[in-house]
């Protein structure tokens, strides 16, 4: 018998390492903006959004206020409206991509890598923005939804989305892949627990820390700053 040789994987990010901001705070907007969300869900982010612009406070911060002010006005909307303005989101906004990654996971994917997307944005978002790109296989937050058609506010499988070096091991588990000649791609330091499991780590447009940690342990950094692209 002849061994079946294992697909080589690539990992990627999505919000700020494809996409040029974050599927969620699109569709926490477009919820606002279509009175699916009160108009007083913007006041929960507002100020860490200001400081970030500022530059007087992360984008971290930034991102979790709007995560809190998001699954804070979930519970009870329907799913079909939900699913609707996600995908009308992903249909405004799914080519505001960088170039770097987006022709990075094209030749990928034309080399026969498997293509493996991992995120906080919930997973209705994620499936068709990363679908277009070419992506197998898709983890993102999935929101309970009750026998009534409406969402729960219950976040399942937490812990899991939370790690992604635990989904990394878990998808070369399952879907026959190696880590031999495998590369990922993040742009903070949560990304740093499943960069350290590649053979190529790649760090693009990374934030301060991740910046520190790609420096001490020579790994790749990419930025793209307008239309010009550098590597590191």
């Amino acid at each position: 018998m002849y061994d079946i040789p294992m697909q080589k994987l690539a990992i990627f990010d999505i919000d700020g390492t494809i996409f040029r901001s974050s599927l969620l705070i699109e569709l926490t907007d477009d919820l606002i903006a279509k009175g699916i969300f009160p108009a007083s869900t913007a006041k929960v982010y507002a100020r860490a959004r200001d400081n970030w612009l500022n530059r007087e406070g992360s984008y971290d911060d930034y991102i979790m206020d709007v995560v809190k002010a998001f699954e804070g006005r979930l519970k009870g909307v329907p799913h079909k409206t939900f699913a609707k303005v996600a995908e009308q989101a992903v249909a405004r906004s799914s080519k505001r991509v960088y170039r770097y990654t987006r022709d990075l996971t094209q030749k990928l994917k034309r080399d026969g890598y498997y293509l493996l997307a991992i995120s906080h944005s919930p997973k209705e978002m994620l499936d068709p923005f990363c679908r277009q790109w070419g992506f197998d296989k898709v983890y993102g937050r999935i929101h309970e939804v009750g026998e009534d058609g409406r969402y729960t506010g219950k976040t399942l499988h937490q812990t899991l989305i939370d790690d992604k070096a635990k989904i990394l091991k878990r998808a070369v588990r399952t879907e026959g892949l190696t880590l031999k000649g495998s590369i990922g791609v993040g742009d903070s330091e949560a990304d740093i627990r499943f960069l350290k499991l590649v053979a190529r780590p790649i760090c693009f447009n990374p934030n301060s820390k991740l910046y520190a940690h790609a420096k001490r342990h020579g790994w790749q950094v990419v930025v793209e700053r307008k239309d010009v692209i550098y590597k590191m």
